[in-house]
């Protein structure tokens, strides 16, 4: 599997909003690991925001410091989108360090996997020592994901009425 995570720049506004309309048009509204590029009134000022969130002096007030990746495939396609949250505060603590999503048509080739895997490589590279990741339990393909890249059940919650667990991976 071959894809590399790049922060994301000002190039890549026309496959960001493309990427972002494959969702809506298969009826998803949430794109998780985006940093709210579903909800975005436009790239510029998301991309600002995803940027400033990177630094702790720039960070917004309400939130943690965040790495944001876009995931390519090797042809330079956008496939997916994953975050890293270097802390976990009040609001997080049911949510955990990661989201991510792969674009609708490019689901079930193991870009989830890979992008995780290469997200843990990074928080070990800045000193973190595990990622707290949680998942819908209905969402078997990414429980799968998870328990892959090492994921071990912590415990569970529930979200929107809906039964949700929490793993750790040990970096």
């Amino acid at each position: 599997m071959q894809i590399r995570l790049v922060r994301p720049e000002s190039t890549h506004k026309q496959q960001a909003l493309a990427f972002r309309q494959a969702f809506l048009d298969t009826g998803e509204t949430v794109i998780h690991g985006s940093e709210l590029l579903d909800r975005a009134e436009n790239y510029e000022s998301w991309l600002l925001t995803v940027t400033a969130n990177t630094e702790p002096e720039t960070v917004s007030p309400d939130w943690v410091v965040t790495d944001t990746f876009f995931a390519f495939d090797s042809s330079d396609a956008l496939v997916g989108i994953i975050d890293l949250r270097h802390t976990l505060n009040r609001f997080l603590l049911d949510f955990g360090h990661c989201g991510y999503s792969v674009r609708p048509d490019a689901r079930c080739r193991g870009y989830a996997s890979e992008m995780l895997r290469q997200v843990c490589a990074h928080a070990k590279s800045i000193g973190m020592t595990a990622l707290q990741v949680s998942v819908m339990r209905d969402n078997e393909p990414s429980v799968r994901t998870i328990r892959k890249n090492g994921g071990e059940y912590l415990r569970s919650f529930v979200f929107s009425g809906e039964p949700a667990d929490i793993y750790s991976i040990a970096l």
